[in-house]
């Protein structure tokens, strides 16, 4: 047999183990166990989609390097922010990760893993409107608010029944739409949220945060975890071993410093 005709042999040997194991690990891939993480995308930059439509921010870093170290599968489900924990509990995916804070009110729907970080609470509104998130100084305002966030059971708690028009809307880029065109006066979520998702963009060009950060550990709670089922105790297990490694190797907090300007971080 020429050499020549033996080296070729070899090459087309190796090809075909070379295709044979890419093979294997995209199978390999595909059989691993799906983790499904309910999300809504409009919440830059915790979550939310880029030009070609891939989900990217914060929590969608931390869920896929969850699922890395679980050997498991990331699989995103979108859903409004507001039928999240209706979809977990009916099992339409296995925990929530959309910036959603732990309360004492959702506690009692449903469990959380141990907090991972916690972001202020701001209103904004435009520049020189001398706005504050007090009763006083939201009078005859409207404020907009994410349906079925905590910003929106403050609001409704401590505003709304002093006679503040507050509007409720499903996504968060509805609420920055109608604050640009003057439909509402102000809006209400966590800081870094209106920073990076509007602030800092075109759209939130002449608007600013209007007075102090909002804080009250009963309703604006102390911390944002992942939510899961009532007593899927080991899924809740295994995610909290997955976050506690993550932290102590540093890899949130260098998925925060790519994010944000302020350390969230809990420890």
């Amino acid at each position: 047999m020429k050499k020549s005709h033996l080296i070729g042999r070899k090459l087309a040997a190796f090809a075909v183990l070379g295709a044979a194991v890419v093979t294997l690990n995209a199978q390999a891939a595909d059989d691993m166990k799906p983790l499904r993480f309910g999300v809504e995308a409009s919440y830059a930059p915790f979550e939310s989609k880029s030009p070609s439509g891939e989900l990217q921010g914060f929590d969608i870093d931390i869920g896929n390097a969850v699922c890395a170290k679980l050997k498991m599968k990331c699989v995103w489900v979108e859903n409004s922010f507001d039928g999240l924990i209706p979809a977990l509990q009916a099992r339409k995916f296995d925990g929530i990760n959309s910036d959603m804070t732990i309360t004492d009110k959702r506690k009692l729907a449903i469990d959380f893993t141990d907090p991972i970080y916690t972001v202020p609470n701001q209103l904004v509104a435009k520049k020189g409107s001398a706005i504050q998130p007090t009763v006083d100084s939201l009078k005859g305002k409207r404020v907009g608010v994410l349906q079925g966030s905590i910003q929106e059971t403050y609001a409704k708690a401590k505003w709304a029944t002093a006679g503040i028009d507050i509007e409720s809307y499903q996504a968060q880029d509805q609420i920055y739409a109608d604050l640009a065109a003057g439909r509402l006066d102000a809006a209400f979520q966590d800081a870094e949220a209106a920073s990076k998702g509007f602030l800092k963009r075109p759209q939130g060009a002449g608007f600013a945060f209007a007075g102090p950060a909002v804080a009250d550990d009963k309703l604006l709670g102390s911390g944002v975890g992942f939510g899961v089922r009532k007593n899927d105790k080991a899924l809740k297990d295994a995610l909290n071993r997955a976050l506690k490694e993550l932290k102590d190797d540093g890899t949130i907090d260098r998925f925060a410093q790519k994010y944000f300007d302020v350390k969230v971080v809990l420890k």
